[in-house]
């Protein structure tokens, strides 16, 4: 049975590790199995074909934690969706906006369609301890390879970035005029990757399927391998998980209100608020983060954590 208590502490877990570069899965498995007893047995009971009562829980902290993040983001979300509807209409992209809108999509697609095929075999096979401590660990290694890698790329996208901003000012008639209002500002400048790109950093966050590997991580490392700064691959890493995790969230809630999830309605409830709030909050921080640091401390975390949960469950 999971306590109210649990409840409390995966759910603040979750909500932070979601978004920090240091993979929620992977803690999700690692934390109740170092701390053992009936916290382990939270992830082992039940069975994997009509799933365990702790999957059904995590369902309800993944749309708390989308939600969060529609929230905080919900200016960029209000004209992304405007932004959308009018391309629809139109037939035309013309905006920096309605570009940033359908790069969204497209980076979506990878793991959309992976996720589908293979999220369930993937967990199956791979969401033990030992596999999700030696996938943190490399995580930090991939998070090191990035920081390293992206000084050489950091020069490519400011070129194109400031061509596009160009474009679209002598599009929009505003001449010389700069837009003040920071979110529009940080969408024209993501706006500016291409289709490829988007591609690519869409395929990086599919690694997150793996426990271990951080679906934030890996797609900041996209974003700075392809010339973003940390501010706005973090930012678009947050914009793209949003969609990602509310849609697995909502295809899974019914796993919540059936025999699984019966007995943990008001645990699922409890855990759900504190890891929106935590979500809430970690965006908050990381989008300070990201404005002067980089992603190493997170890296050296893994590297510790990982040899160390290695160590623990080989």
């Amino acid at each position: 049975m999971l306590t109210y208590f649990q409840a409390i502490v995966i759910g603040a877990l979750q909500g932070v590790t979601e978004l920090f570069p240091i993979s929620s899965l992977g803690h999700s498995v690692l934390v109740p199995a170092w701390i053992g007893g009936s916290w382990q047995e939270l992830v082992t009971q039940g069975d994997s074909k009509s799933g365990t009562p702790y999957l059904a829980f995590v369902v309800a902290l993944h749309v708390a934690t989308a939600i969060a993040l529609l929230g905080y983001y919900w200016r960029d979300w209000r004209d992304i969706i405007i932004g959308f509807v009018q391309t629809l209409r139109t037939r035309r992209i013309e905006t920096s906006t309605q570009r940033l809108a359908w790069l969204i999509v497209i980076a979506t697609i990878p793991v959309g369609i992976l996720g589908l095929a293979l999220e369930h075999p993937l967990r199956t096979l791979f969401a033990t301890p030992i596999y999700a401590s030696i996938f943190l660990m490399l995580n930090g290694v991939v998070l090191i390879v990035g920081e390293g890698l992206r000084r050489r790329n950091a020069p490519s996208l400011s070129d194109y970035g400031r061509k596009f901003a160009e474009e679209q000012e002598r599009a929009s008639g505003h001449g010389g005029d700069v837009l003040t209002e920071e979110h529009v500002v940080s969408n024209e400048r993501l706006a500016a990757l291409s289709v490829k790109d988007a591609l690519g950093i869409g395929l990086a966050q599919s690694g997150a399927l793996l426990a271990g590997f951080s679906r934030s991580g890996l797609t900041m490392v996209g974003g700075l391998l392809r010339g973003l700064d940390h501010e706005d691959t973090a930012k678009f890493a947050f914009l793209l998980a949003t969609p990602v995790i509310l849609a697995a969230g909502v295809l899974k809630l019914p796993e919540l209100a059936g025999p699984q999830g019966r007995d943990i309605i008001g645990q699922s409830v409890v855990g759900a608020i504190v890891a929106g709030l935590a979500a809430w909050f970690a965006v908050r921080f990381l989008e300070r983060f990201f404005k002067t640091r980089t992603m190493l401390p997170f890296a050296v975390y893994c590297l510790v954590a990982g040899l160390l949960s290695i160590i623990r469950f080989v």
